[in-house]
């Protein structure tokens, strides 16, 4: 009885512990298939195992594989680790980490075990099947797809304690956190464009104000020019005005001299009758009247030669004898009278001169020296085109009140003019001595200089003294002679703490020449052999506006990116005639005039104009080789708002370059003799701009054009149709 006891008791046992299993595999299974179809489409990571396949192991990677869930009991194994990390192929994954080491598998760290399993693809119900790239699961690709049908148990509600949940946890939250960036993106990208639009309208008003301060600039200069030019034709009032009364006054001595010498001449000829008529008395006494009477004729002052050829003539008169007191003292005064009056005879010019208010002209005279003037009120003397050999210390002493003098076309040497020859002009402000044998300076010049011309001579030298003590001047030219960066001082330019424009063209010089003044404006270079422009060359010029550099050497490699770049007054640079094959790089920041016409410029390359503020107004590239691949989208990239005048002429260009169209300011616009063959309605005027009419002039002549063919609102934005020249175009 004990023992039948015993036996139902184990048997009760062993029913209740089956039981148990049997409910825990389903729960079990559930958990790891509680993910729907939904879900695994969308590659979860759902760690439901593939129906029907058994488990794998990788016993290097200490990875296990689970077999379906519909067996009735779990064939895998764990691997138990020492800690709660795991180790997969050398490297230590934390508690609760997911990876996946092969498509469509997915594995947990758990407590130090690892557990992999493949994604469970549901059951599909369809026709047409289609497996996405990267997907782990086919979907159904027709109109109507049936739901899924999973064998086995429903799933139950899921563990949050199970790993698999917290994978699907991570993926939603990584899905939440892409669509915050997104959301982030995006209005980082709205913020940039207000950004950008606000930029936009601040340039726009910037370029307006800027524009407004160079109208006022130029308006004020309107002024102040006007103001000059009134104030010098004042000053020529004034000096004629008073020229005009000295002349009076003149005039009215002459007048009166000539009267008084008419008087003087009556009284001779009563007294001579009154001689023949008078009683006669003895012979001493008529021998001292004699005496008397000739005294008288001696003592008159003699007629001033510019009167002499309309004074009465004189009676022929013997040898004078002693004058009696009285007849001396009468000479006395006589005397003063012709000292008085003897500036007249310097009035006297030499043939071919003239004079005219203050100005002396003796131009083409053929003189071989300094006429001897002495007329203090001169102002301006002319010696052009003259055989002047030398200058003589007191040459100007008799007209010290010089302010200008030209001498140029002569032959006048450096030996030749003394070095006191200018010392005593202390008004003298313009000096010209082109076309000359000079070798050297000319030494001893007065500080009162402003303007000196040595062109077309034979410099062969500036020294360190040279200019010295020429503070004032403010205009240079030395152009044509032999000069080079070997026989220029650097430190000759040091004294001209004035000088604003510098001319030294058609010279010798292989680099920009050293030492130039801080205040120089404008250079010119043009017609010598410079092939290299260093970072150093301008780096004392900070001020300066112009520099031309026409008919050189130069190319887009013999630029340093630094020369002048960051020049913020440089506004005209002038490269025509050189040898650039590409529009250079590193062009000043200021640029607003760029000429390159004749070079064998080939491409403008992007954005070579973008750096520029406020951009480029005037280009000039007319005789080059521009063809229809030249120019690129981004060619003209920062000129679109400020280009006003652009000359594309004696190219090869084909079509019509792109940009010009998005010009807004351009007025002026060549691009004749070229290979142009059509014109789209939108490659000029752009038809959704709505602004007024911008261009002035337009020339498409000497192309490939049929006017027949041009669209009619191809020149919509041209003011008037009559400022586009089409005729005549080439034979096809």
């Amino acid at each position: 009885m004990r023992l039948n006891l015993i036996l139902a008791l184990s048997f009760l046992a062993c029913l209740n512990f089956s039981l148990a299993n049997d409910q825990r595999r389903p729960l079990a299974r559930g958990r790891r298939r509680g993910v729907g179809p939904k879900r695994a489409r969308k590659q979860t990571s759902n760690t439901a195992l593939q129906q029907g396949r058994t488990a794998e192991s990788n016993a290097q990677d200490g990875s296990i594989f689970i077999e379906s869930y519909k067996e009735p009991k779990p064939n895998y194994e764990v691997t138990a680790a020492k800690s709660e990390h795991c180790i997969f192929r050398g490297i230590t994954m934390y508690d609760k980490t997911v990876w996946s080491p092969k498509p469509c598998v997915n594995c947990l760290c758990s407590s130090g075990e690892m557990v992999c399993d493949r994604i469970l693809c549901p059951a599909l119900r369809c026709h047409l099947k289609f497996q996405p790239i990267g997907e782990c699961c086919p979907i159904c690709i027709d109109p109507v797809v049936d739901a899924p049908d999973f064998s086995g148990d429903p799933p139950s509600p899921i563990d949050l304690g199970d790993p698999y949940t917290e994978i699907s946890q991570s993926q939603r939250d990584k899905k939440e956190r892409l669509k915050q960036d997104e959301e982030e993106r995006i209005r980082k990208k709205d913020a940039e464009r207000k950004q950008r639009k606000k930029q936009k309208k601040e340039e726009a008003e910037r370029q307006k104000k800027l524009k407004e301060a160079k109208e006022a600039r130029e308006k004020e200069e309107e002024l102040r020019r006007l103001r000059e030019e009134e104030e010098e034709r004042a000053a020529a009032e004034e000096r004629k005005r008073r020229m005009e009364e000295q002349r009076r006054v003149e005039e009215d001595r002459a007048r009166r001299l000539e009267m008084e010498q008419r008087e003087m001449i009556r009284a001779m000829e009563e007294a001579a009758e009154r001689a023949k008529e008078g009683l006669r008395g003895d012979e001493a006494a008529e021998d001292e009247d004699m005496v008397w009477l000739r005294g008288d004729v001696f003592q008159m002052p003699p007629v001033p030669p510019t009167r002499a050829a309309n004074s009465p003539s004189l009676l022929a008169l013997q040898e004078p004898t002693e004058p009696v007191e009285e007849d001396r003292e009468l000479g006395e005064e006589e005397t003063d009278v012709v000292e008085e009056d003897s500036e007249m005879v310097t009035t006297l010019l030499p043939p071919g001169c003239s004079i005219s208010d203050v100005t002396v002209t003796c131009e083409n005279a053929k003189l071989t020296g300094i006429p001897p003037l002495s007329i203090p009120e001169l102002k301006s003397l002319s010696l052009q085109g003259n055989e002047i050999k030398t200058i003589p210390a007191g040459a100007f002493n008799g007209i010290p009140n010089l302010e200008w003098i030209d001498l140029g076309k002569n032959k006048i040497v450096s030996s030749g003019i003394d070095p006191q020859t200018f010392k005593g002009l202390k008004f003298l402000s313009r000096l010209y001595m082109d076309g000359n044998l000079l070798e050297q300076i000319p030494s001893e010049l007065p500080p009162t200089l402003q303007e000196l011309k040595i062109n077309e001579n034979n410099l062969k030298e500036i020294e360190e003294n040279s200019f010295e003590g020429l503070s004032s001047l403010v205009t240079l030219e030395m152009e044509g002679n032999l000069l080079s960066e070997g026989n220029v001082n650097p430190q000759a330019f040091k004294p001209l703490k004035e000088l604003n424009y510098l001319r030294l063209g058609r010279n010798h010089f292989r680099t920009i020449p050293q030492g130039l003044p801080a205040s120089l404006l404008e250079l010119y270079l043009e017609n010598n052999l410079i092939e290299d422009i260093s970072e150093t060359a301008f780096n004392n010029t900070t001020n300066i506006h112009v520099v031309v550099l026409r008919h050189n050497k130069l190319d887009e490699s013999s630029i340093a990116p630094l020369a002048w770049i960051n020049h913020r007054n440089l506004e005209s640079v002038d490269l025509s005639h050189n040898n650039f094959y590409l529009v250079p790089s590193f062009l000043p920041k200021s640029l607003v005039h760029l000429v390159l016409a004749g070079n064998q410029i080939e491409r403008i390359p992007g954005y070579v104009f973008a750096h520029m503020e406020p951009g480029l107004e005037y280009l000039y590239l007319s005789y080059n080789k521009l063809d229809g691949d030249a120019i690129e989208p981004e060619s003209f990239f920062g000129t679109f708002n400020t280009m006003t005048e652009l000359c594309l002429d004696h190219n090869q260009l084909t079509s019509i370059p792109m940009g010009i169209n998005e010009m807004t300011g351009l007025h002026f616009l060549r691009l004749n003799n070229n290979k142009i063959r059509h014109i789209s309605e939108d490659a000029i005027c752009d038809p959704s701009n709505d602004d007024d009419s911008h261009l002035v002039a337009l020339r498409l002549e000497n192309n490939f054009l049929d006017p027949r063919k041009i669209p009619p609102t191809a020149f919509s934005c041209v003011r008037s149709y009559s400022s586009v020249v089409l005729k005549p175009q080439r034979i096809k």
